[in-house]
């Protein structure tokens, strides 16, 4: 039991098995290879506002790779909810995104999804009753983790793709964070302490998550800190990550790293304040903002990627 003030009242904590999902792996984005044609349909998009930034977007990126240069993706959670994964992967597998990072909330998804094929808790079913977040198995999942890379030394998302990958588990090759443990690829979560149903574990270590999170805001800043004439995608988180990425970027300035002469385009639903001052409007010299669906721009952006990479020479094979 942690020292950190537990309830003087036992929690009631049940098995992952009895609850109710409401996303699962057959619902997930199918991954294609370069379609015929779609680079020719692509292209004839109107060089009109949100169309013309994508193809700027896609034609950046493939060049950027094409000169080794960084290519970093921060997400929200919703982005694997919605069950983009297996296209993020991918993207990793081919080496067209080189750091991947997000908030704590993915990490509970990422794993749930490698654990049973399915996650999103029915929240409003939950709730009521008390019930909501409180599920054994995530729970000592993610604290396991956390105290895994306090003993070892790993940040918090190396930490949870090497549990995933060394206990097997039966979905894995749905899990970004598995795969770029796999790949070498820098996976960082930011954690924001009481935002997360494993916050709620009174048995959580929480100097061992502090400490985790802390190593991956470091990663995290050191991969901005290549990102001059890269490319840098925020996907969907409206506060957290463009809150991250400011202060990553004020650290590479500080050390004399970084200047503007980089590009940042965010994909959302919505205009948000941060995503757009600190994404889009204050670090870059150039940045584009994207309003659309993430289930819909992201199979976009994927196909346009792989088929823009084919076209140029450079498309390579899946790792």
């Amino acid at each position: 039991m942690s020292d950190q003030n537990p309830p003087d009242r036992p929690l009631h904590i049940r098995p992952l098995a009895e609850r109710k999902n409401l996303v699962q792996k057959e619902d997930f984005a199918k991954v294609l290879p370069p379609v015929d044609g779609f680079l020719k349909w692509f292209e004839a998009l109107p060089d009109i506002y949100g169309s013309k930034a994508l193809k700027f977007v896609v034609d950046q990126i493939v060049t950027a790779r094409q000169h080794g240069r960084m290519v970093g993706v921060q997400l929200g959670a919703h982005v694997l909810k919605v069950g983009l994964s297996p296209l993020l992967i991918d993207l990793m597998r081919r080496g067209l995104i080189t750091h991947v990072a997000t908030n704590g909330a993915s990490a509970i998804h990422d794993w749930e999804t490698a654990y049973q094929g399915a996650t999103s808790e029915d929240v409003a079913t939950s709730l009521p009753d008390g019930s909501f977040g409180f599920w054994r198995e995530t729970l000592d999942a993610l604290n396991g983790a956390a105290v895994r890379a306090q003993q070892n030394g790993e940040g918090l998302g190396e930490a949870i793709g090497r549990t995933i990958l060394e206990g097997e588990l039966p979905y894995r090759h749905l899990s970004v964070f598995s795969e770029a443990a796999r790949l070498g690829i820098p996976a960082t979560v930011h954690v924001a302490f009481g935002c997360d149903i494993t916050h709620m574990d009174p048995d959580l270590d929480g100097a061992a998550l502090g400490a985790s999170t802390q190593r991956d805001f470091w990663r995290f800043a050191d991969s901005v800190g290549k990102l001059e004439k890269g490319v840098w995608l925020n996907v969907g988180s409206a506060v957290i990550m463009p809150e991250v990425f400011l202060k990553a970027v004020s650290i590479a300035r500080n050390k004399g790293q970084l200047t503007d002469d980089f590009l940042t385009c965010n994909f959302d639903m919505l205009q948000q304040y941060r995503a757009m001052t600190n994404v889009v409007q204050r670090p870059p010299k150039q940045g584009r903002s994207i309003l659309a669906m993430h289930e819909i721009v992201l199979p976009l952006l994927h196909q346009a990627l792989v088929c823009t990479a084919d076209a140029r020479g450079c498309l390579q094979e899946a790792r």
